[in-house]
């Protein structure tokens, strides 16, 4: 048997699933909010092109490698157990509530901040894709999203040690988890799709993202807890009320409360939809204003 020529058949996967359609080629070149809405349809249904690119990402990321991606999941596994001991002695927290919190919120903040900082250079980092493939703009973006996803996936392996750990009644509370995870991942496609454009269009935008991920790091209730602040009264308790204008804090909430066992309020839901739907019309306008300028920036 001939051993088959790999990237002779990438390329011609590639070429297949880009080929454009031409029922969508007039509507894809206009300038409309339908155009851009289009492209991201577009490339939903070139799946087989960002699921295999995603995969390819990992192999060749961790190629050698014994552990693989594991390697991620140990390394978030060793740093929530650092901080989640730290921080429990600091505050004077259990360590069976206080652990959870972190190594969830650790999980969670991978996805976000891996996110908007390799989605800041999705673009300049796919230039050679971007002028020889016929594909849509989206496709590197449910690429990365997709990584992320995989990520994702891995880390949450810590969760399930922690639980067998630390046994909560997590009750039907834990399919909120679902539609959570889809919110987020829908949330990582705008955000990617929105600084990759202007991260490509203008390139102090991307250090400029790295700093603000680290700042927004500290603010957000990774390793500490509202809760925390409240039961110490007083202008403390009312200075952590401003930890509720971080829309992060609610992303953070909505998946991290049933993960745990923790009551969630109703309001969290409505402040992670509106943010959804706020920030798929903001990507839906970058698209619309400059995406055919992409191939050109990169």
């Amino acid at each position: 048997m001939q051993p088959r020529n790999t990237t002779k058949d990438l390329r011609a996967d590639l070429a297949r699933m880009t080929a454009p359609d031409p029922a969508n080629t007039l509507v894809s070149q206009s300038k409309t909010l339908r155009a851009a809405w289009a492209d991201l349809m577009r490339g939903f249904r070139q799946h087989e092109l960002w699921l295999q690119l995603g995969w390819q990402d990992i192999k060749q990321r961790y190629r050698r490698s014994v552990l693989g991606p594991l390697w991620i999941t140990i390394a978030t596994g060793v740093m929530a157990l650092a901080l989640g001991l730290l921080y429990s002695v600091l505050f004077k927290i259990p360590v069976a509530e206080f652990l959870p919190h972190v190594t969830v919120g650790l999980v969670i903040w991978g996805f976000i901040s891996g996110c908007i900082k390799e989605g800041a250079n999705i673009f300049i980092d796919n230039e050679g894709l971007i002028k020889q493939l016929p594909s849509a703009l989206s496709v590197h973006v449910y690429r990365l999203v997709w990584r992320q996803t995989l990520f994702l996936a891995h880390n949450l392996v810590i969760w399930v040690i922690l639980i067998l750990v630390f046994p909560r009644n997590l009750g039907w509370n834990l399919a909120l988890a679902i539609p959570a995870m889809a919110l987020l991942i829908i949330n990582g496609v705008w955000v990617t799709m929105f600084f990759g454009i202007v991260a490509t269009r203008y390139r102090d935008v991307a250090p400029l993202l790295e700093a603000l991920v680290q700042l927004l790091f500290y603010v957000t209730p990774i390793v500490w807890m509202t809760s925390t602040l409240h039961d110490q009264g007083g202008e403390i308790a009312n200075r952590a009320r401003l930890a509720e204008l971080n829309p992060l804090y609610h992303y953070m909430e909505v998946i991290r409360a049933p993960l745990i066992g923790a009551s969630l309020p109703a309001y969290h839901w409505w402040v992670v939809i509106g943010c959804t739907i706020g920030g798929l019309f903001l990507a839906l306008m970058a698209m619309r204003q400059w995406r055919f300028r992409v191939s050109y920036w990169v």
